[in-house]
C-alpha cells in the first residue's frame, strides 16, 4: 500500500493534483460544504483515473495529518497492490428505509474475499443504528466502520461522493477485497453522565417523545437553560447516553432535529421504548483522552504498523474542544507513530465497534479510528 495525503484549496486544487506521484486506485474525499469547485475536482480525478474508486463525504471540519480546517478537501491517495477496492451505492429515500438499504448495501458488497467495508452515509436522512443494523444482517463476520456526512454546525444538507457523483439521500460502501488487508479500528468517547437515569416511555425509532410519561424536549430544554434556545445545535453539547437493559454497555445518542408542536426530539440512532437514558456533559480531558484510547485500541486490533488512518470524530465533540480541538488528533498521531497518513472529518454520526470483539454500532460524540495496512 502506498498513500499520499493533500489538503486542497480552492483557489490551488488543480496545482495540487499536481503532487500525485503514484498510481492510485482509490480517492478518499472529506470535502467541506463550502468547497464550491468538488464537482470540478471529481470530474478531474475520474478523467485523470478513470480505473480508481473515488469516495467520500461532506464534513463538520477537514482533518488533515494534525490538523483541522475548514473550506478545503483532505484527499488521500492511496494505491493498493494486493487488496481490490470497489464501490456500491444505494439510495435512501426516506429515515424509515434505513434497515431496508443496509440490507441492500450489503448484498452487494457480499463476496468470499471481502475483508472490510467503510461506509459513507448521508448525515441527516437516515436512521444510521437501523442502517448498521441492515448491513451487519448479512455482513455478520466482516467488520464496518464509516460515518454520516456532515455539514458544519447548520443540519441543513449533506452529500456523499460515489466516483464523480455527487448527491445526498444515499449510502455508499467501499469494499476491501484480498486476505492480505490489515484493519484495526475502535470508537471511544470520553464524555461524562449526569442527573438521573429516565425510562424511555414513548418512543418511534429515532424520535422520542416521552421520557417518565413526560413531554421529552420540555424535559430536554429544562436541563439546557440559556442553550435551549439554539437547539438542535446546542444538543450537541448534551447527548444522551443510552442502554436497553443493565448489561449493556451505553452509547451515546445526539440530536438532530426537534419539533416543538410533537415535544420531540430525533436522534441519529434508534431510541428504544424501555430503555434508560441520562443527560451527558464534556469533559475537555477525558475527551482527549479517549481519542488516545481509541487509537490504542485500533493499534492493539490491528497487530500491524499502520498504513492510513482514517478518523471519524463527532462534530459535537469539536464544538466542546474548541480551539483545544487539534489536540485529539495530535494525541493520535503520538500514539499510532510517525508512519502512517491521517485523513479523517468530523460528522454526524460514527460507524465502529467498540472494539476488535464487538459488534458494529451506529455512535454519537467519539472518536472512531479505522487503521489500513497490506
Amino acid at each position: 500500500m502506498k498513500v499520499e495525503q493533500l489538503t486542497l484549496h480552492r483557489a490551488t486544487w488543480s496545482d495540487t493534483l499536481k503532487n500525485i506521484t503514484i498510481q492510485p486506485n482509490l480517492f478518499i474525499l472529506f470535502v467541506s460544504p463550502n468547497f464550491d469547485k468538488k464537482q470540478q475536482l471529481v470530474d478531474q480525478l475520474h478523467a485523470d483515473y478513470p480505473n480508481a474508486c473515488i469516495t467520500g463525504c461532506s464534513t463538520a471540519g477537514e482533518i488533515s495529518d494534525v490538523k483541522v480546517v475548514d473550506d478545503t478537501v483532505s484527499l488521500t491517495i492511496v494505491e493498493l497492490e494486493r487488496v481490490t477496492p470497489q464501490l456500491y451505492e444505494v439510495e435512501i429515500s426516506e429515515s424509515s428505509a434505513s434497515r431496508d438499504a443496509g440490507i441492500e448495501l450489503a448484498n452487494a458488497l457480499q463476496q468470499d474475499d471481502l475483508q472490510h467495508v467503510l461506509v459513507f452515509s448521508d448525515g441527516l436522512n437516515v436512521n444510521g443504528a437501523e442502517l448498521v443494523n441492515g448491513l451487519k444482517s448479512i455482513l455478520k463476520s466482516t467488520s464496518i466502520t464509516g460515518g454520516l456526512a456532515g455539514d458544519g454546525a447548520d443540519f441543513k444538507e449533506t452529500f456523499v461522493i460515489n466516483n464523480n457523483v455527487i448527491s445526498d439521500n444515499v449510502v455508499v460502501g467501499l469494499g476491501f477485497y484480498g486476505k492480505s488487508l490489515k484493519v484495526g479500528f475502535s470508537s471511544k468517547g470520553g464524555w461524562d453522565s449526569f442527573g438521573i437515569e429516565r425510562i424511555v416511555t414513548r418512543s418511534e425509532n429515532n424520535v422520542l417523545y416521552e421520557l417518565d410519561g413526560l413531554p421529552a424536549l420540555e424535559l430536554y430544554k429544562s436541563f439546557l437553560g440559556e442553550n435551549a434556545k439554539n437547539l438542535p445545535s446546542s444538543g450537541l453539547l448534551f447527548p444522551l447516553s443510552m442502554r436497553l437493559n443493565e448489561s449493556d454497555k451505553p452509547v451515546v445518542r445526539t440530536i438532530l432535529a426537534v419539533d416543538e408542536e410533537a415535544q420531540s426530539l430525533t436522534f441519529a440512532g434508534n431510541i428504544p421504548e424501555g430503555s434508560y437514558v441520562r443527560l451527558m456533559k464534556a469533559n475537555v480531558n477525558r475527551l482527549i483522552g479517549g481519542a488516545e484510547d481509541s487509537a490504542i485500541k485500533a493499534m492493539e486490533a490491528a497487530n500491524q504498523q499502520a498504513e492510513l488512518a482514517i478518523l471519524i470524530s463527532c462534530v459535537g465533540r469539536r464544538l466542546v474542544l474548541k480551539q483545544l480541538v487539534e489536540e485529539e488528533v495530535e494525541v493520535v498521531r503520538e500514539t499510532l507513530g510517525e508512519k502512517p497518513k491521517i485523513t479523517g472529518f468530523y460528522s454526524y454520526g460514527e460507524i465502529a465497534p467498540f472494539g476488535k470483539f464487538s459488534p458494529c454500532e451506529l455512535h454519537n460524540q467519539t472518536m472512531t479510528i479505522t487503521t489500513l495496512s497490506e
